[in-house]
């Protein structure tokens, strides 16, 4: 690609817009210069249209594929101002609801000033036939949301950031968010804008702020305890945040400590001593894990003397249900009477569904009401499916929604208004993290009891602590360790060598037979090319199960055998392109009718409705998985199929879902699946660990296929290395209890 390396001027008018990417705003457009020539323009330009004028500075340069083109370094927008420009923009369908027709009665009536009337005289539009007052203001709305994203998208696009920032602040804040990043340019690292700390903080800089700022140095040090929740961490020791503070912002560790001090005396951090340690926390999470501890360690104490004769109890539902009960069944259900909160943890196959099962029928038969849980709707459904009762998640049984600003949070459970019930049976818990287990402690009346499932091998939760396994290994709570494999599942070679890998033994990769196979490919080519022909041909066509049946799982996102690429070469031959399907074009990812995608993000205000119209309800949930049943151009938007939930996205919401006929294994959690083909490649240290191996192992029901090197899987079983996070809730339950 050859370019001229002097800028140059450019002007002309939109004549058409070839590409547009709505994620990071790179637009291709044709464009009539002074002297009537079209032109080729690519670069920055967000909401592009058909007929407004662009004063451009770039350089001149030769496309190896598509010849000559001007690329833009610099670009002022003006709207077009002159009547036939006018309609050219509007009629272009730059404007919601303005289609050519109605263009041509809008600019026949008020010519040049039909921009003006669109944004500020919107009942003017209505003198026109055919257009009411209700779409008229309709009209206006959307083109003054389209202006004021447009200006925000520009002053973004100014400061070489991407343009979906703008998207997502103008979401949350409308007209003011230009305004609110003028005076705190770090808002973009917000969680709910999602910019990364470097993003905001270039945008700082750019804006005249001084580098040894205090206000620069607090946003850093809150920034560093927010990302490091990512990690798991629910503190951060003072002497690690100053060092990470310091190097992320390249101030010395000391002017750090100075910033963790000023924030700690405005309570924007807490400090505690814990174990030697200054553990810096944000006040939301030192309030989970502390009120936590205290309410874990008071139930742990209470022990009921129950009236009735627990072994008649038993032995009355043994008849019922046609079944004999393990010693240490019997021995869980009658800890299940006796204490107010018990942990029931296992590997696959012993028992913990039994367990559930029997403590839901045992308390049922003794008056107890007990609601069922579990962290995701995959996993509250699979719960659902077992136990034959509903299960919800813990967003859905808590009520959660966001506040009234959009960023944050709230359940309109709680102790002022707590949960109906004398017993919660929550499943998956490894998955659950701090603040979620406290919010369903505060919702969970005084005398109510707490029954605890997971499998404490499995990966920890995604969000801060590992409280699972805290608790577990705090000693202080009843818990019941199952570790016999039920005689139906002793046949099953997943669960036999799921629990020989959770014990650091390599099974017999070779013994190819049963449920657990394994296809030795060495080449990250032949291995994509071997998982694509599995599921588009070799298990629907030999084995009878369909490609919805089939679950792919890899523990990155990245590279030839991340999800990302398993997904672009599953679409291909799962759900092709055709005249028939709309598709969209977002980002690198193409949105097809009929494809395969998942939730990524808790999103508790999306509507949804059944196809028929008489359900309804909200919430869309992280790791909810749906398929695409509708998408129109028109309107913006692409239509969801949930299980029976129908949710329709705008086009500027499509960042909330990705495709999902390959996840990671970290997204898999808490989910079963027929049929289950791992890809096991060389990936980071950080993902290829046991307990990543075992997890996605243990997702497999009937059939898993490990496709890749043998010795991949080996040393995935060999690193039993754990990320350590910093949490007390263990230190904290031993220390509430006299352990």
């Amino acid at each position: 690609m050859d370019q001229d390396s002097m800028l140059t001027e450019l002007n002309g008018t939109v004549d058409s817009v070839i590409y547009k990417n709505e994620e990071n705003g790179y637009t291709v457009l044709r464009l009539r210069d002074g002297n009537g020539d079209i032109v080729t323009v690519v670069g920055c330009f967000p909401y592009a249209a058909q007929g407004e004028t662009m004063l451009l500075s770039g350089s001149w340069m030769t496309h190896a594929v598509h010849g000559r083109q001007f690329k833009t370094e610099f670009a002022q927008r003006l709207m077009p101002t002159d009547a036939p420009a006018i309609y050219e923009y509007l009629a272009g369908g730059s404007v919601k609801g303005i289609g050519p027709a109605t263009a041509s009665l809008i600019v026949n009536r008020f010519g040049t000033r039909s921009l003006d009337v669109i944004e500020n005289e919107p009942e003017k539009l209505a003198e026109i036939r055919g257009i009411s007052l209700a779409k008229a203001k309709q009209i206006s709305g959307s083109f003054r949301q389209q202006a004021g994203m447009r200006r925000l998208m520009e002053f973004v696009c100014s400061f070489g950031l991407r343009p979906i920032l703008a998207m997502r602040m103008y979401k949350f804040y409308g007209d003011d968010a230009q305004a609110l990043l003028q005076a705190n340019p770090y808002i973009l690292s917000s969680q709910h804008i999602g910019g990364s700390f470097s993003e905001a903080d270039h945008l700082a800089m750019a804006m005249g702020m001084d580098e040894h700022s205090r206000s620069r140095i607090n946003a850093a040090v809150i920034f560093e305890l927010n990302h490091n929740t990512a990690n798991g961490h629910v503190f951060i020791p003072r002497d690690k945040l100053a060092a990470a503070t310091g190097q992320l912002i390249g101030v010395p560790p000391e002017e750090a400590d100075e910033s963790i001090t000023q924030l700690s005396d405005a309570g924007l951090v807490i400090l505690d001593e814990i174990a030697d340690l200054t553990a810096c926390y944000l006040p939301e999470l030192y309030e989970a894990e502390t009120h936590a501890a205290e309410r874990i360690a008071r139930m742990s104490r209470v022990v009921f003397d129950e009236e009735a004769d627990p072994d008649r109890l038993i032995l009355r539902l043994e008849k019922q249900q046609n079944i004999q009960y393990a010693a240490m069944q019997r021995r869980t259900l009658q800890m299940a009477l006796d204490h107010q909160i018990l942990v029931i943890t296992g590997g696959p196959g012993t028992g913990k569904t039994t367990s559930i099962r029997a403590i839901l029928a045992l308390f049922e038969e003794v008056g107890i009401r007990t609601l069922l849980t579990a962290p995701t709707g995959r996993a509250a459904k699979r719960m659902t499916e077992l136990t034959g009762r509903e299960a919800a998640t813990v967003h859905r049984l808590l009520g959660a929604k966001f506040d009234d600003d959009g960023e944050k949070v709230i359940f309109t459970k709680g102790e002022s208004d707590p949960l109906e019930c004398d017993a919660v049976i929550l499943d998956e818990c490894s998955m659950v993290d701090i603040l979620l287990m406290d919010s369903l402690l505060r919702a969970m009346p005084d005398d109510a009891r707490l029954i605890l499932v997971g499998d404490a091998d499995q990966l920890p939760s995604v969000g801060p602590g590992n409280v699972f396994s805290a608790i577990l290994r705090s000693g202080v709570v009843p818990a019941v360790r199952l570790t016999e494999i039920f005689r139906q599942n002793e046949g099953s070679r997943i669960v036999r060598n799921a629990h020989l890998i959770n014990k650091g033994e390599h099974p017999n990769l070779s013994e190819n037979a049963g449920d657990f196979f394994r296809l030795r490919r060495l080449e990250s080519g032949s291995t994509v090319d071997t998982i694509t022909e599995l599921c588009a041909v070799r298990l629907p066509g030999k084995m009878g199960i369909p490609p919805e049946e089939i679950q792919v799982l890899s523990p990155t996102r990245k590279g030839e055998t991340g999800t990302v690429n398993l997904n672009k070469r599953l679409q291909a031959v799962l759900n092709p392109p055709s005249p028939e399907k709309k598709e969209k074009l977002f980002g690198d990812a193409v949105f097809r009718v009929g494809d395969r995608v998942m939730q990524i993000r808790n999103n508790y205000d999306m509507l949804w409705s059944s196809e028929d119209k008489r359900l309804h309800g909200t919430g869309i949930y992280n790791g909810d998985i749906g398929r695409i049943t509708a998408l129109d151009a028109d309107s913006e938007t692409l239509t969801v199929d949930f299980d029976g939930k129908l949710a329709e996205y705008g086009f500027d919401s499509l960042l909330e879902l990705e495709h999902a006929w390959a996840m990671t294994v970290h997204k898999a959690q808490g989910s079963e699946y027929r049929a289950v083909i791992l890809c096991l490649a060389s990936n980071s240290q950080m993902l290829m660990t046991r307990d990543v191996l075992y997890t996605a192992v243990t997702r497999a029901k009937e059939l898993l296929i490990l496709v890749g090197d043998d010795n991949a899987a080996y040393r995935m079983i060999d690193n039993y290395r754990q990320s350590r996070r910093f949490s007390a809730l263990r230190l904290r339950l031993c220390a509430l209890r006299g352990v």
